[in-house]
């Protein structure tokens, strides 16, 4: 019984040993994030490619259009944006590019 006892104390103190010893990790956001609702652009991606016309594409993906919501221009900001239904009198769906 004292065996089993202390095997089961070395194993819970391995255990927590090897939780201590891990850092804590915060999520990983990636450069864009979007849904049919809209998304967010980070800052340093839209330094990079055209923010605009990444945010026309999603969009139109679901057939509506897009409103730039606000820009954070800094490291570490982001540019929202949400995603619109064709206004009415609009004859045609968005125009999607290809490249």
């Amino acid at each position: 019984m004292r065996i089993i006892a202390a095997a089961g104390l070395l194993a819970s103190l391995v255990v927590s040993g090897m939780t201590a010893s891990q850092s804590a990790r915060a999520d990983i956001v990636p450069p864009f994030k979007g849904n049919d609702t809209g998304g967010i652009i980070a800052y340093s991606m839209a330094t990079q490619v055209d923010a605009r016309q990444v945010a026309v594409d999603h969009c139109a993906r679901y057939g509506k259009v897009v409103k730039f919501l606000g820009v954070q221009a800094y490291e570490g900001g982001y540019i929202s944006f949400s995603c619109r239904w064709v206004p009415y009198g609009a004859a045609d769906q968005p125009i999607r590019t290809l490249y």
